[in-house]
């Protein structure tokens, strides 16, 4: 059962955030005044347009970044700092250690977090078969695909065992169609392992396809215009993109977003002159 609104697993309370110019005069307000619940088992996807505040609310989540005014809780504390053992970061840049292997990769992220040494191989074995990567566990990161990589970097966060994950456009890299597989992979495992994940996206189907709401972003400074439900059972299966309720959710997206790219657009145009 996911959790209600009223009693949400992170309650994002409120946060605005801006970034000093080099002078220290002035600042570039990138997010504005911005709250939302997220339920604990949920997936719930941030889009909108580049410089929105997006990736700057999943670094406060994750206590990367100190709001300049708000805050988060989880679970009722407020995030004042990371919390690698309750929180783990899947980034674009799989961030894969070249000279290990892949379950070298992930053995190395269980002693960052000073996970027992006992317990090594079978959580990262655990993790690496629920990617559906076992047999390329001796591999080195070179010898496999990029799809592959970001499996490898999804297992890493998984053998964490956290109740968060937080992902940070994690498939932008990939082909469409590899994005696609990967998305059908990825609502499979939420199903399994009821995971809670906040994902910062650009495509509008993948937002759709594996979010269960989704947060659309007005143009900066940014702030939640809208939440979208989906309300689609988790596993997805790949006729869903074909299907007119997605096709409906996914022209709602677009048309929410147009105007606030095209504010966007046209901010940056101005800035330039």
């Amino acid at each position: 059962m996911k959790q209600p609104a009223s009693n949400p697993f992170i309650d994002i309370q409120d946060v605005a955030h801006s970034f000093e110019h080099g002078d220290r005069q002035t600042a570039l307000e990138v997010l504005t005044t911005t709250s939302i619940g997220i339920r604990k088992g949920e997936l719930i996807s941030f889009i909108g347009p580049s410089g929105c505040g997006k990736s700057t609310l999943l670094n406060v989540m994750g206590g990367l970044l100190k709001p300049k005014f708000g805050r988060v809780l989880f679970e009722q504390k407020e995030i004042t700092q990371p919390i690698p053992k309750r929180i783990a970061y899947v980034f674009q840049e799989n961030a894969l250690f070249p000279w290990n292997t892949v379950l070298e990769n992930i053995t190395v992220g269980l002693t960052f977090q000073n996970i027992p040494k006992s317990e090594h191989l079978e959580r990262a074995q655990k993790a690496l078969s629920e990617v559906g990567l076992l047999e390329f566990a001796n591999h080195y990161p070179d010898e496999i695909s990029g799809g592959m990589k970001q499996r490898a970097a999804l297992a890493r966060a998984l053998s964490l065992e956290t109740d968060l994950i937080l992902m940070d456009e994690p498939f932008a890299a990939l082909d469409e169609q590899t994005r696609m597989v990967l998305g059908e992979d990825l609502s499979v495992l939420l199903s399994k392992t009821k995971k809670t994940i906040v994902l910062v996206t650009h495509s509008l189907g993948e937002a759709v396809f594996l979010s269960d709401r989704v947060a659309v972003f007005s143009a900066r400074p940014g702030s939640i215009k809208e939440i979208i439900e989906v309300q689609e059972d988790h596993p997805r299966k790949s006729d869903f993109v074909t299907s007119n309720k997605f096709n409906t959710l996914r022209n709602q997206l677009y048309s929410l977003l147009h105007d606030e790219v095209k504010k966007t657009l046209s901010s940056e145009t101005l800035l330039k002159k």
